[in-house]
């Protein structure tokens, strides 16, 4: 079973089967003292109960990875599991009919043995005492050897030990192991959480769980806000100039010295290191935050104080769904403006849900369901919280269920008023007045147009607005049948030369286009336009999509250097004459720090592990295995492949490599500490009390854009 999953859902990747080997002996040892010690009858139920428990496995996590291109972990079925009953079940179905094959031939030893059992006499044999000894001497040898596998891995430092042992993208241990190894670690993994959480109830501190031992990639040894830290403005300042990043960006002509100090706060780093003893992770955050360089304001600080802002994550988006003919509008979006000709957006393990998380919060995913872990937490340094101490109001709007990933409270904790088309399995007593109206909100997907008819009314006639879109038009499948968006835009795309598939993807992104045209009319008409900036990146690339059917898509290969992550981000204002090309490496986590400086907040680049792709320190995009793109090299940690960009010796390539895994590795850590101990929280009892403040997601009335409750006013929607 394990060479039928690896060949039908990794093809013909090598595996590593040297811990997979004594795991499966391990297993097979102790069914065989389960069912060995039964009476007849018994036995032999045990034994088909474990081998159809075994298929199940299998043929749940091939249907899963055939749909999702992940692996299904417990958290996933204890967490999501009813929202995906729910949500995905046509794509369920769809995934199953495109397994079946799989399935088939994963049932072949089971029917096998069924056969066999039929035509012949065998019978499973009873353990006696000598026989039991015997297999639990298999057991105890298997498990021995499973520990010395991976400590013999730890002390060689291998990749396959780092990824068992820190299981950061259980995708990979599943490529590299098997499924029952990465069943396994996430069983041994949610334990740990469990047991970790019961720690915490009855003893605080709580230990850290990981050895945080490094050595700072990009450490600054000069305190934060210091001489050091702050770069000389140039003695030209007409001059164009190409920051370390490679981005071209023409030199002031307003004043005649550019502010370049670091976007840092005054932070009490003695009582940050005071309030962080007694946990490593802890420790750990309050010495990275003191050695960390920050960025410094640049060009680009403030070019948007004061402006509107709305902020789309746009479900399952690609380039390669933009065409001048049929997208009109989003062909203008991205091709003018800020352009950007290498963004990233990497696929995480809860795919839209993480989507989110990045583009919102600015850091890493930690495992599975980020978004939700960070409910009870305090979320101080997200956009909302920046423009409502400006008295702004923050709507977020998704034309999907409001209880789906637990938006109504994940999207109130980052400050936003959150409302959705339909109440999903929640109260309408209590949250009826969270629903906007769709004419065809039951549709699947449901249609962004109408979307951007039933929400932009009720902000865009005040003076600011602060708002945020979760899309859903371009979710899978991509077919006309599985995708409602595509069916009514068929006759669009029947002239492409193309599948039915990338027809149907191309299809379903004209009625985001038509939604965006809606949206940009709107504000027109409302006098907004050229004071509101429009900001939209996907969640995920489309992965509902084979990788043949979506290099149809984009016409080319896309094997090389993470090319299949690349994307469009839009970051647009109407008053923007020209185009400005950024060719700096960029992704999705620089989004929320970026989007700090351009709006003139005063915030702490440290607070994050994105980047302002406009500072001056090197562009680097993460993903889930801890690969990288910078704009020095492409590293494949699957592939062990490295692809330089500037031309370097070998000691050069040595040190550097040393230095990004490094930092790729800090910069995981931080947002994983962040979430796991609730440490933006410790962080503001060290700063100033008017850094930040509570900003529920509705400010106090005296700072309303209206003097009371009364209803927002609204405008008639256009078309």
């Amino acid at each position: 079973m394990e060479i039928v999953f690896h060949l039908g859902c990794f093809g013909l990747v090598g595996i590593n089967p040297v811990f997979s080997l004594g795991l499966i002996a391990l297993i097979a040892a102790l069914q065989a003292l389960i069912s060995g010690s039964l009476t007849r009858r018994n036995r032999h139920r045990a034994f088909w109960i474990m081998v159809v428990l075994e298929y199940l496995v299998f043929f749940v996590q091939t249907v899963y990875f055939r749909i999702f291109q992940q692996p299904l972990q417990i958290k996933a079925m204890l967490v999501g599991g009813q929202d995906a009953l729910t949500n995905y079940w046509r794509e369920a179905l769809v995934g199953l009919l495109h397994a079946s094959p799989l399935l088939i031939l994963l049932a072949l030893p089971m029917a096998g043995v069924a056969l066999w059992r039929y035509l012949t006499t065998w019978e499973l044999p009873y353990l006696n005492s000598i026989r039991k000894l015997r297999m639990g001497l298999i057991a105890g040898v298997a498990l021995i050897y499973c520990v010395s596998v991976m400590e013999i891995g730890r002390v060689l430092d291998t990749l396959y030990a780092e990824e068992y042992r820190e299981f950061y993208d259980p995708i990979s241990v599943m490529q590299d192991m098997g499924v029952i190894a990465m069943v396994q670690r996430d069983g041994a993994y949610e334990l740990g959480e469990m047991l970790e959480s019961l720690w915490d109830r009855v003893s605080e501190p709580r230990p850290g769980r990981e050895d945080p031992d490094r050595q700072l990639a990009q450490g600054s040894s000069s305190e934060p806000g210091s001489d050091s830290d702050v770069s000389e403005p140039g003695t030209d300042s007409t001059a164009e100039t190409e920051p370390e990043g490679g981005i071209p960006i023409p030199g002031p002509t307003a004043e005649p010295v550019l502010d370049t100090s670091p976007n840092v706060w005054n932070l009490d780093m003695a009582k940050l290191a005071e309030l962080s003893q007694g946990s490593k992770e802890t420790e750990w955050l309050a010495d990275y935050l003191g050695e960390v360089q920050p960025t410094n304001r640049n060009e680009y600080t403030g070019m948007f104080q004061g402006y509107n802002l709305i902020f789309l994550t746009a479900e399952g988006f690609s380039t390669y769904a933009i065409r001048e003919d049929l997208t009109p509008t989003l062909y203008k979006l991205v091709n003018s403006g800020f352009v950007f000709n290498n963004y990233y957006v990497p696929l995480w393990q809860t795919s839209t849900s993480d989507g989110e998380y990045v583009n919102t919060t600015g850091l890493i995913p930690d495992g599975q369901f980020s978004m939700r872990k960070s409910i009870p937490l305090d979320m101080a340094f997200t956009l909302p919280r920046f423009f409502a101490k400006e008295g702004v109001y923050n709507w977020a709007y998704h034309n999907n269920s409001l209880s789906y990933y637990e938006r109504y409270q994940t999207h109130p904790n980052l400050g936003y008023d959150f409302k959705a088309s339909k109440l999903g399995d929640l109260s309408e007593a209590e949250y009826g007045d969270k629903i906007f109206y769709m004419e065809h909100a039951g549709a699947w997907p449901a249609s962004d147009y109408e979307m951007m008819l039933g929400t932009v009314a009720e902000y865009v006639n005040l003076d600011r607005f602060n708002v945020y879109y979760m899309t859903v038009s371009g979710h899978m499948n991509y077919s006309f049948s599985g995708n409602r968006m595509s069916s009514w835009h068929k006759e669009e795309v029947q002239g492409l030369e193309m599948s039915e598939n990338a027809q149907a993807y191309i299809a379903c992104h004209i009625e985001l286009d038509k939604a965006m045209a809606n949206l940009l009319e709107q504000l027109e008409a409302a006098g907004q336009l050229d004071r509101t900036v429009i900001c939209l990146s996907a969640d995920h690339y489309p992965y509902g999509m084979t990788q043949e059917q979506y290099e149809e898509l984009a016409g080319r290969d896309l094997s090389q250097d993470m090319d299949t992550y690349r994307n469009s981000l839009i970051l647009w204002n109407a008053a923007m004459e020209e185009p400005v090309v950024v060719d700096k490496v960029c992704g999705s986590m620089d989004l929320l720090p970026t989007l700090l400086n351009l709006f003139g907040f005063d915030y702490d680049s440290r607070m994050y592990a994105g980047r302002d792709i406009f500072s001056d320190q090197e562009g680097m995009v993460i993903f889930n295995d801890r690969s990288f793109v910078s704009d020095t090299a492409a590293y494949s940690r699957k592939a062990k492949t490295t692809s330089w960009k500037v031309e370097m010796t070998a000691e050069e390539q040595e040190a550097y490599m040393s230095q990004a895994k490094q930092e790729v590795k800090d910069r995981y850590n931080f947002s994983a500490y962040i979430l796991r101990n609730d440490y933006y929280g410790v962080i503001r009892q060290c700063l100033d009390e008017e850094k930040t403040a509570d900003n529920p997601a509705r400010p106090p009335e005296a700072v309303l854009p209206w003097p009371t409750q009364e209803p927002v006013p609204t405008v008639e929607p256009t078309s």
